[in-house]
């Protein structure tokens, strides 16, 4: 193996997923500004959006998951032409 190439920082991490809270532990380089403490060790914190506890492909389940409000973005955008407002003038 050659000196120099890999990375020399690998630590455990604590990767959180906020979509269901599941926590767990592995080894990265991953760099964290916060910290969370599991079973009375402190770790790293690093937040996912989702994991393998949430993507439909490990799950089976459809899950919609939008955290920057796109799908209310575009409903109010186009509230106008739905049906419902039409009657109602």
């Amino acid at each position: 193996m050659k000196k120099g190439v890999h990375p020399e920082n690998y630590r455990l991490v604590a990767f959180k997923d906020m979509s269901n809270d599941d926590v767990f532990i592995t080894k990265s380089t991953a760099e964290a500004k916060e910290t969370i403490t599991v079973d009375g060790e402190e770790y790293p914190l690093v937040k996912l959006e989702i994991s393998r506890t949430s993507h439909p492909y490990y799950t089976g389940k459809t899950k919609l998951v939008d955290t920057a409000g796109r799908i209310d973005k575009f409903k109010n955008k186009y509230k106008k032409f739905s049906k419902e407002e039409k009657k109602a003038e």
